[in-house]
């Protein structure tokens, strides 16, 4: 063969291989993913199948953004801005009974938090150690968390009487507890007891009222899609979730190595901090014990229905939940796929 004819053969071969990997590169079907919080411990259960990337394997160009709440993140899936998001479940289901006639309200397609983080927190000093002490007491919160949301179906539970809500910005909510400006606030254990101690407070003097732990067995965060994505897309939806399913085992196999996928986002994070956090995620709402006995990313139905009332009561919405809108387990992965909680 002459050198010519070659140059030609291998400018072929080259053309072809471009002609692929264009090919392969435009098979990738892209997904906005809206985080419900800033990039923290939790948030590692995405950042990581990005990073190492899963997401990728499974023919997806996946973007993660932060967020600023899960009310945020409901809309924007709603409005399109975002395909896939990760929200508080009573949140999703406010926005289904408050907007009814709306075309294109999210659907949950996997639990994640299988209970709420929610949870009232004091300090020891205060004289509150369970409930009940509450009755009379002011409480602090921004207007838009779930455990100030979700309160009267604590309170009911617990034969709470009136408290006094006062509303500031998320940073200031465990600066004014330690100041004495309220006597308690509620908030995501994780988020909330860390940012306790960042301010001086030791564990040990924090009084933690877990929501499960007082019978609120609401659900937490779970994945959300766009009924538009879900209709043009299934089968990335499908491949989004089993991808996501093989970076959590990772995530909970080893917490410390995950936060560094965190640092990789957010610069000034703690990663030791982040680390905390994210263990202390797992333990309470992510492998918990309802967790495993109803199995990851799945719901009870029964428990289901229990919630959607309890938030039409308590949220007061338009209309009432209807449970068998906001959930779908149509795209969950296989049984050995989803086996992914770590071993007690």
């Amino acid at each position: 063969m002459t050198t010519t004819r070659r140059l030609i053969a291998l400018s072929a071969v080259a053309s072809a291989c471009l002609v692929a990997t264009s090919a392969f590169a435009q098979a990738a079907t892209p997904v906005r993913f809206q985080l419900d919080w800033r990039f923290e411990g939790p948030s590692a259960f995405f950042l990581l199948p990005v990073a190492k990337g899963y997401f990728k394997q499974a023919g997806l160009d996946v973007t993660v953004d932060a967020g600023n709440g899960s009310g945020g993140a409901v809309t924007r899936v709603a409005s399109g801005s975002y395909d896939v998001g990760f929200a508080d479940m009573a949140a999703l289901m406010e926005f289904h009974a408050n907007n009814p006639d709306a075309p294109n309200k999210p659907v949950a397609v996997m639990m994640v938090y299988n209970n709420t983080p929610a949870s009232v927190m004091a300090l020891k000093k205060s004289g509150i150690a369970k409930p009940a002490d509450l009755t009379g007491k002011k409480l602090g919160a921004p207007v838009f968390d779930a455990g100030r949301r979700a309160f009267p179906i604590f309170a009911q539970a617990n034969k709470v009487g009136t408290v006094q809500w006062t509303a500031m910005d998320p940073p200031l909510r465990e600066t004014m507890l330690m100041r004495g400006d309220v006597d308690a606030i509620t908030g995501f254990t994780f988020t909330s007891l860390l940012n306790l101690e960042a301010r001086g407070a030791k564990a040990s003097d924090v009084v933690v009222l877990q929501y499960p732990d007082y019978g609120v067995k609401l659900y937490g965060n779970a994945i959300i899609a766009s009924p538009k994505f879900i209709k043009e897309n299934p089968a990335a939806l499908k491949a989004f979730l089993s991808a996501f399913a093989k970076g959590a085992k990772e995530v909970m196999a080893d917490t410390k190595a995950a936060a560094v996928y965190v640092k990789q986002r957010d610069g000034i994070a703690n990663e030791a901090l982040e680390a905390r956090r994210l263990q202390l995620a797992v333990d309470t709402v992510v492998a918990s014990a309802d967790a495993r006995a109803e199995g990851f990313g799945q719901v009870n139905p029964g428990r289901l229905s229990l919630m959607a009332s309890q938030v039409s009561d308590a949220f007061g919405t338009k209309t009432r939940v209807n449970p068998d809108t906001v959930w779908t387990s149509a795209f969950l992965p296989a049984k050995a796929e989803l086996d992914v909680l770590p071993k007690k």
